[in-house]
């Protein structure tokens, strides 16, 4: 991959009911290209349209791969993977760093009525196991014929691909920021 090829990463912070959701625009040198900040709710079902409110507002057609970090922020707030490709027309990668049998049975258990929130998490493609540096994560992808080149190609270090581990540190610090001031 060209080091000058942009990956938008997104990750989210949160505490009490809003999560704050950060977007890093990162070149595969490693050279951070741009931020955005928005929420969405804790517990709710508005992810995957505010992950479609960074990629608007940042305007940025020069951006090639959108990584998103897991695939429900925000206490089940679960991403539609396919939507967010289809309004951005771009590959789509969730990375997970932890292995599980999945959020089905945890959805069920949470939520009286988990219907639709089940329908979006069944309608998601399948984690495959990326090996990155001595590590492993998962990885949900649509659109993009080679994961694991992608993640490995962001991944200098560790197991977090830097466009995630970039938006993760904003997110925790504008969510520390914007919880400092309403206190």
């Amino acid at each position: 991959m060209k080091p000058g090829t942009r990956a938008l990463g997104v990750a989210e912070s949160y505490t009490g009911d809003r999560s704050t959701l950060a977007a890093a625009v990162v070149r595969a040198n490693r050279s951070v290209d741009g931020f955005s900040f928005t929420d969405c709710t804790v517990g709710g079902t508005d992810a995957t349209e505010s992950i479609l409110r960074l990629w608007r507002d940042l305007d940025r057609p020069d951006v090639r791969y959108l990584l998103v970090s897991g695939i429900a922020p925000a206490w089940f707030n679960v991403l539609d993977l396919h939507a967010i490709h289809d309004a951005t027309d771009r590959p789509v990668l969730s990375v997970s760093f932890e292995e599980s049998p999945g959020l089905e049975d945890a959805l069920s258990r949470e939520f009286d009525d988990p219907g639709a929130r089940l329908d979006t998490y069944r309608s998601q493609p399948s984690r495959t196991p990326v090996d990155v540096n001595n590590e492993r994560v998962f990885v949900r992808a649509v659109r993009c014929d080679d994961p694991a080149s992608v993640v490995r190609a962001y991944t200098p270090e560790g197991g977090r691909p830097e466009p995630l581990r970039v938006a993760r540190l904003a997110a925790r610090a504008a969510d520390d920021y914007v919880t400092d001031r309403t206190d």
